[in-house]
């Protein structure tokens, strides 16, 4: 019976509700040598009755044991039973992962295409060919964008395209990517004081939009509502916030957290927005957070600075 001991999963063997054998992985989780087991109850040996009652009935089930999940198997062929325990806390951990992957990938696609949406409908219609040209330019940024969404499936969500850039950059992109709902809402989205950052852009640029939609989307709603994008220098950091006149936000740390909303959230979401912009800014070493400033709510997060601009 060496064999039975060189398997990971656990092995109970029982003959007439008697233990007759566990194997070394059964030894090391129930802390039972084979010895002491050996024609004891099987209940002395699991100490669960669900496991007791697996073992009479058959079937398959799993177990939640001290921050371990455990998928318990059990079979009978007349008074021969045999229960199989295997250890599968990685394997739901990875599942969980990959969840929580497709949960911000379907969020960070929705932007993008969105706006290659808009570019599709308005050729839809006769312009001068300037104008059919820029959205054209608009439309090829966007599926770069993608193409780059796609590639972030084999090497994870850590911004790795870095590059010093000035927020005005990503504030105009910010700016045009939402004209249409700004128009929409009759709102309007003011940018503070330019400086000069190293990040990845597009990042960047998905770190913005989801707290400025956030703000549309939650703060005061109507005409001549006005979205707040403050900058300013925090030593070798920039700190960008974006301000909204809603009313004050409760246990505003619990916002960040995947798949979580705010109590006055209505409508639909993914509760993915704040969680991507924590992992995003995080990622370049930044921090993110919201706390009230007067007035305001203000969403805020950090990123490297370069410096002064010399423009």
């Amino acid at each position: 019976m060496a064999w039975m001991d060189a398997l990971p999963q656990a092995v109970l063997l029982t003959r007439a509700g008697l233990v007759t054998r566990v194997n070394a992985s059964a030894v090391r989780l129930w802390g039972v040598p084979q010895e002491r087991a050996s024609g004891r109850p099987v209940l002395e040996v699991v100490r669960r009755h669900t496991l007791e009652t697996l073992l009479e009935r058959g079937g398959e089930l799993e177990l939640e044991v001290t921050g371990r999940t455990l998928r318990c198997t059990a079979t009978r062929s007349g008074e021969h039973t045999a229960l199989i325990v295997e250890d599968i806390t990685e394997h739901r951990r990875r599942e969980a992962e990959l969840r929580e992957a497709t949960a911000v990938l379907s969020h960070e696609f929705r932007t993008p295409v969105a706006a290659l949406r808009g570019v599709l409908e308005a050729l839809e219609y006769d312009m001068p060919r300037d104008l059919s040209q820029n959205f054209v330019r608009q439309g090829l940024q966007e599926t770069e964008r993608l193409a780059r969404l796609v590639e972030d499936l084999a090497v994870g969500f850590r911004p790795t395209r870095a590059r010093t850039l000035p927020l005005a950059e990503a504030f105009t992109r910010a700016e045009r990517l939402l004209s249409a709902e700004l128009h929409a809402r009759g709102a309007a989205v003011t940018f503070g004081a330019d400086h000069l950052v190293r990040a990845d852009p597009d990042k960047l640029l998905q770190v913005l939009l989801n707290l400025i939609e956030n703000a549309l989307k939650y703060g005061p709603a109507g005409p001549g509502t006005t979205i707040e994008v403050v900058t300013a220098e925090r030593g070798t950091w920039v700190e960008v916030s974006v301000l909204d006149r809603g009313t004050p936000i409760p246990d505003t740390e619990n916002l960040f957290r995947a798949h979580t909303r705010g109590r006055a959230a209505t409508g639909q979401g993914s509760g993915m927005g704040l969680y991507i912009v924590r992992s995003i800014v995080q990622g370049w070493g930044g921090q993110a957070w919201a706390e009230r400033r007067g007035d305001a709510n203000a969403f805020c997060f950090t990123l490297p600075g370069v410096g002064g601009l010399g423009l």
